[in-house]
């Protein structure tokens, strides 16, 4: 088994400003992709009062390899989350929040009108916010995507469009058996045709893909208009999901921003 190198290890940090964010969490009864995904930065992100809110439940209708959050059966949707989402950014005086969510393949819409009323709701209380969202891929009954679920996105005017590739075509299938690449990039390419609001994308890296295929992944993200892009290091969440085939060296990150700016 391969060790995680030092530059990704962090230490266990519980100050007063990592115990606010948790209890405001708590007190308004919302969930965090820091704690369902155990990401390992949650407590550097909490230290600066931020966290990155994950709506509809914890509970996701797809069983991607690499994730830790719970598939089973979904809970019902909250209706005064949105509510105290924009509540909590209130109260930890932020001037850029994120909103995700699990994949909800279980309602009509797969929860766009709840991204919208989120995004309302913060924005009445905070006016100035800058809103992120991060979304799954809205898929339709028939496979492709949900064009009226993106139209009330837009609608909603976030200030960043998230959808996340995730991986390189050729690991796809593996880790998001339930995922579809090319359904992610035409989500993509549908708010970048249809509105002004900048796209972002991500992908992890280290489950087996080749430098060839992160470039092809590039290029690909490129022609459907994408503004931004994040490449992050896959660190397996237990034993059940999907071994690291590679921890990357911040040198070949660098390799990779400068391809990423050129390509």
């Amino acid at each position: 088994m391969q060790r995680l190198p030092d530059y990704l290890k962090r230490p266990i940090i519980d100050t007063d400003k990592t115990k606010k964010v948790r209890h405001i969490l708590k007190n308004k009864h919302l969930n965090t992709v820091c704690e369902g995904a155990r990401c390992p930065n949650k407590n550097e992100c909490y230290q600066h009062n931020t966290a990155t809110f994950l709506i509809m439940g914890n509970i996701c209708t797809r069983n991607c390899k690499y994730c830790n959050i719970s598939t089973s059966k979904p809970e019902e949707i909250d209706k005064d989350e949105p509510k105290h989402i924009a509540e909590a950014i209130q109260e930890l005086g932020l001037d850029y929040a994120v909103i995700t969510s699990v994949t909800r393949d279980d309602i009509s819409d797969g929860g766009a009108e709840h991204f919208a009323q989120c995004i309302k709701e913060t924005k009445k209380l905070s006016p100035n916010i800058k809103i992120e969202i991060l979304t799954p891929d809205f898929r339709s009954t028939k496979g492709n995507y949900n064009e009226n679920a993106l139209k009330t996105i837009i609608e909603a005017r976030p200030d960043v469009f998230n959808h996340n590739i995730e991986t390189v075509r050729a690991v796809y299938k593996e880790a998001r058996p339930l995922g579809d690449y090319n359904l992610s990039l035409s989500v993509l390419k549908y708010i970048k045709d249809n509105s002004n609001i900048p796209t972002k994308s991500g992908l992890m890296i280290g489950l087996g893909e080749t430098t060839e295929q992160i470039l092809e992944t590039f290029k690909d993200l490129r022609e459907v208009g994408c503004d931004i892009l994040t490449v992050g290091q896959y660190i397996r969440p237990s034993k059940q999901h999907l071994e690291v085939s590679k921890y990357y060296k911040l040198e070949e990150y660098e390799f990779l921003k400068e391809k990423a700016i050129w390509i």
